[in-house]
């Protein structure tokens, strides 16, 4: 049984049992909502409950990064999710065997990791190696490259390219022979079956190629209504066109995240984000939520670039040509879960009823860990789900 098929215990409405817990804490009350949860449907009440997962880049020796992963699973999060950039943070295999090694229940996994400086046998043999220290809890995310790839003069990973790199991928975990460059058939010793490789996405082509071969799908699109319908009808083009049930494969959906009841100030910190979407050819997405605006390809003063800016309010101050506050509001209501935590369940319930099953949540940085927002979704919005859930425990 994979980690998208067992029953996890935790969270109530969304959640099958619920998780014992040590203490209890008095949660923030969940205010009225403007809007009335929508009811679930039959379907949405059968299928198997949302996964709520946090992002923790490996910015500080893995001792200390384990510290927030444990956090994490102790205020009851899913998953714990890993990116992969060799000049921005510490090695994710190296973080996730720590990780591994230091938690109990929540799953983990890469968002992403790279077959482009990676050889897929090295990737292998890494995933295979954290699979075995955490039995059905660790999943591999696969994407282009981005900032791996773009600092040391590589090419993001082309489609042809990750097509033949998950075959491999699979092969090799699966304890077959490869064909290396036509020349050489060799196998992975002691291989670990039954890692599930999760393919992360925005453009068509990739989302079809996802929904054709990938065990799950990390959608890039954010929880716009429209850039979220169209990015599943591809998943599930692909998915047809292979004859696979395209209800049956994993969307986890990745959102930035912010328990507020300021969103307009909030929004500020996204203008990089948002002119980094328009700066990579997500123009068009964007303009679909009413945010028209023009970012040139090259943006001095930001390193090592716009999502990943070393300094941040600077690059927020940059922006500003060109993302207005009134753009960077829209861009945190339409794509991102900012609000009260009775407005984030709520929107988290919504994803659900619709197919999505698990987000990854993020906060707004990449050298910190993302202490607060696993603060504010462990006390605020996880009960929120459920009502009736007791408070959670106390992670002091």
């Amino acid at each position: 049984m994979t980690a998208e098929e067992s029953p996890r215990k935790g969270r109530g409405e969304l959640r099958t049992q619920q998780q014992p817990t040590r203490s209890h804490r008095t949660t923030l009350p969940a205010e009225p909502s403007a809007q009335p949860t929508p009811p679930q449907d039959a379907t949405s009440a059968n299928r198997p409950p949302l996964r709520v997962g946090i992002r923790i880049p490996p910015c500080d020796r893995a001792d200390h990064v384990v510290k927030t992963v444990r956090r994490a699973e102790t205020f009851g999060f899913d998953d714990a999710w890993f990116p992969d950039s060799q000049l921005l943070w510490r090695d994710v295999f190296t973080t996730l065997t720590a990780a591994a090694l230091g938690t109990e229940r929540i799953g983990l996994g890469t968002a992403v990791t790279n077959l482009a400086t990676r050889h897929p046998a090295v990737v292998a043999s890494a995933a295979r190696s954290v699979a075995e220290l955490a039995p059905g809890r660790f999943r591999l995310g696969l994407g282009v490259g981005n900032s791996s790839v773009g600092p040391v003069g590589l090419r993001q990973t082309t489609s042809a390219q990750m097509r033949e790199g998950l075959g491999m991928l699979r092969a090799l975990l699966d304890g077959e022979e490869w064909e290396f460059e036509g020349k050489v058939r060799s196998r992975l010793r002691d291989p670990g079956p039954g890692v599930p490789l999760h393919l992360a996405a925005s453009g068509p082509r990739n989302l079809r190629l996802a929904g054709e071969i990938a065990d799950g799908v990390i959608l890039l699109s954010g929880i716009s209504p429209a850039t979220l319908t169209s990015a599943t009808a591809r998943v599930r083009e692909g998915a047809e066109a292979a004859g696979r049930a395209a209800d049956a494969i994993p969307l986890t959906v990745s959102a930035f995240c912010a328990v507020t009841d300021d969103i307009a100030a909030e929004a500020q910190l996204l203008k990089p984000i948002c002119a980094a979407i328009a700066q990579n050819g997500g123009a068009p997405f964007l303009a679909l939520a009413g945010i028209d605006v023009d970012v040139p390809a090259h943006v001095e003063g930001v390193y090592p670039d716009l999502v990943h800016a070393e300094d941040w309010p600077r690059a927020v101050e940059i922006c500003s040509a060109w993302i207005s506050d009134e753009n960077a509001l829209r861009f945190a209501e339409e794509f991102c879960l900012f609000g009260t935590p009775a407005r984030i369940a709520e929107r988290l319930r919504a994803l659900h009823a619709d197919g999505v099953t698990g987000v990854l949540l993020q906060h707004v940085g990449s050298y910190d860990p993302p202490t607060e927002l696993i603060e504010a979704i462990g006390e605020s919005v996880l009960p929120a789900l459920s009502p009736s859930t007791p408070g959670k425990a106390d992670p002091r």
